[in-house]
C-alpha cells in the first residue's frame, strides 16, 4: 500500500469545506480528518452529510456538519459562523460546492444562468467574505478555490458551468492580491476528468473511455483522493509561499 504525507501544521487546524457530503467534497472532507484537523463541511444533501460526519466522529475524528444550501448567502455565512464557534476561526478555506448539469445553451434563461453562477461561483466569494477577516487578524490562512480544466479544454453541453470555473481563476487572483499582505494565501487547484460515482454512473461510456484514454498522458483514472491530497498539501505550512497560482490535478490532460 502506498504511504502519503502527514501535516503537522494541519492537526486541530479548522477547516470549512462546501459541498462535502460527495464525490472530490467527500474525499476531501476525510483527508482533512484523517489529519487531526477540525472539520466543518456543508451540503444540500443532508442524509448523506449527516451519515459521513457521525462515521468520522465514530472513528475519533472531529467533523462537523451543517446542512446548507451554498446560494442561500445569509444560511451559509451563519453556518461558517457556526463552525467557528464550534472549532475556532477557519485556518483554511475549500471552495468546492459545484453543480456540472448539462445544459444547451439555446435553452439558458436569465434565471438559470443566475442559479448556475450562484452554485458554482458566487458562494466562493461571501465564503472568502466569512472567513477572512479572521485570518487576516490571525496573519495566517489558506484558501483554495476548486476550479476545472473542462474550460481549458472546451467540453461541450456546461457553457455556464464552464465559465463560474473560469471566473474562479480570477477569484484567485484578485483576492490573493487583496489578501496576500495579510498572510493568507489564495489558490485555485483544478481536477481533470475525476471519477467520481456521479461522474462514472452519468457521463462515462466507451467514447468517452477512449476519449480520456487519448487525453491524459497517464494511464489510469484521476480519483478524488488524489485531488485531496494536492489540497491537504496547499492548505498547510508545507505550501507557506504559495499564493495566486494554479494547480491542475488531471493526469497530464493534453490540453489544446
Amino acid at each position: 500500500m502506498p504511504e502519503f504525507a502527514s501535516y503537522p501544521s494541519l492537526r486541530d487546524a479548522p477547516i470549512v469545506i462546501s459541498g462535502g457530503a460527495a464525490g472530490i467534497g467527500e474525499a476531501l472532507v476525510r483527508n482533512f480528518a484523517a489529519q487531526g484537523a477540525k472539520v466543518g463541511f456543508v451540503d444540500v444533501a443532508d442524509e448523506a452529510g449527516q451519515q459521513l460526519a457521525a462515521e468520522l466522529k465514530g472513528q475519533g475524528q472531529i467533523v462537523r456538519f451543517t446542512r446548507c444550501d451554498v446560494t442561500d448567502t445569509t444560511a451559509y455565512q451563519a453556518a461558517i459562523e457556526g463552525f467557528a464557534t464550534a472549532h475556532g476561526d477557519a485556518r483554511v478555506l475549500v471552495n468546492n460546492a459545484a453543480y456540472d448539469e448539462r445544459h444547451d445553451w439555446a435553452d439558458v434563461t436569465p434565471e438559470l444562468w443566475d442559479q448556475r453562477i450562484a452554485v458554482n461561483l458566487k458562494h466562493a466569494f461571501f465564503a472568502i467574505q466569512a472567513v477572512a477577516p479572521a485570518m487576516v487578524a490571525a496573519k495566517k490562512g489558506s484558501i483554495i478555490n476548486m476550479g476545472s480544466i473542462s474550460w481549458m479544454i472546451m467540453s461541450p453541453r456546461i457553457p455556464i458551468y464552464e465559465t463560474a470555473k473560469a471566473a474562479a481563476h480570477g477569484l484567485t487572483r484578485s483576492m490573493a492580491r487583496e489578501l496576500g499582505k495579510s498572510g493568507v494565501r489564495v489558490n485555485t487547484l483544478a481536477p481533470g476528468w475525476i471519477m467520481t460515482e456521479r461522474q462514472m454512473s452519468r457521463w462515462l461510456d466507451a467514447e468517452s473511455e477512449k476519449w480520456l484514454e487519448e487525453s491524459q498522458t497517464l494511464a489510469g483514472r484521476v480519483y478524488p483522493d488524489d485531488v485531496a491530497r494536492m489540497v491537504l498539501f496547499l492548505a498547510a505550512d508545507d505550501s507557506a509561499m504559495i499564493s495566486a497560482q494554479d494547480f491542475l490535478v488531471d493526469g497530464g490532460w493534453a490540453h489544446a
